[in-house]
């Protein structure tokens, strides 16, 4: 593993607070080592229980959290911090050993807005951390405050950060809303996956491919029977299908 930590600043003068939840003693110090290292407090907890209790008396700014832990498991602890209103936005960046693409894409789907796999590069995750942390704490600029689609059966209300299928609320995370957002201003146009990353994490953000092809996945399936509005570009990317195009209201 790096022992280099990314030194990346943060864009406010308190210090984020990040709730570390991982049974393992060495991992769990590991990543507090360097996330101290770059300026961020953590808390660690090595369950999920004792987890979903410090949340509850005090909120971080993001957690990370690894899938395997004892008694209430990584993708339960993710599906309750997202039933709470108010800690719908923090971010959660999944940490697993599987690997496996069926338990990275049950967590995306309950929450999650990242995840990276064990071993696993410190510098890395503290760089996803920084990124995400950065995503809720400073909103980017965008074109148009509220766009439409489809005669108003799709609205993305950036004023108020939410997105709208048939007037009802769809609940997406941080990436997958950055993501629509992103592709829904130039319908027609085809993005990379590396352009997609650094308009949704920053452009120094290192990132494997197949994490936006997890939340893509994801989205579509939030977007139900709209979800092909989000076309695949096979060897490129994604692109917004122009035949529905997005007009700024």
């Amino acid at each position: 593993m790096s022992s280099n930590p990314s030194q990346i600043k943060l864009p406010r003068m308190e210090k984020y607070s990040v709730l570390i939840v991982e049974d393992e003693k060495e991992i769990a110090e590991l990543i507090e080592l360097h996330l101290k290292r770059a300026g961020i407090d953590t808390t660690i907890m090595r369950s999920g229980r004792t987890a979903l209790e410090s949340i509850k008396k005090s909120v971080p700014d993001a957690v990370v959290l690894d899938l395997m832990l004892p008694d209430v498991d990584g993708l339960e602890v993710c599906r309750r911090i997202r039933q709470t209103h108010d800690q719908r936005s923090m971010p959660i960046i999944m940490v697993t050993a599987k690997g496996d693409e069926s338990d990275i894409v049950a967590g995306i789907e309950l929450g999650a807005d990242d995840y990276i796999t064990k071993p696993f590069s410190p510098r890395i995750l503290v760089a996803r951390v920084q990124s995400a942390l950065r995503r809720t704490g400073q909103a980017a600029p965008i074109d148009s405050d509220r766009m439409s689609m489809l005669d108003g059966q799709l609205v993305i209300d950036a004023g108020r950060h939410v997105v709208l299928l048939e007037n009802k609320p769809i609940d997406l995370t941080l990436t997958e809303y950055g993501i629509l957002q992103f592709l829904a201003k130039r319908p027609g146009f085809v993005r990379t996956r590396d352009q997609i990353i650094g308009a949704v994490h920053g452009k120094d953000i290192v990132l494997s491919s197949r994490t936006v092809d997890v939340h893509i996945t994801a989205l579509r399936r939030k977007l139900g029977a709209i979800g092909d509005l989000i076309e695949t570009v096979r060897g490129v990317g994604y692109r917004f299908s122009e035949s529905r195009e997005a007009l700024a209201e």
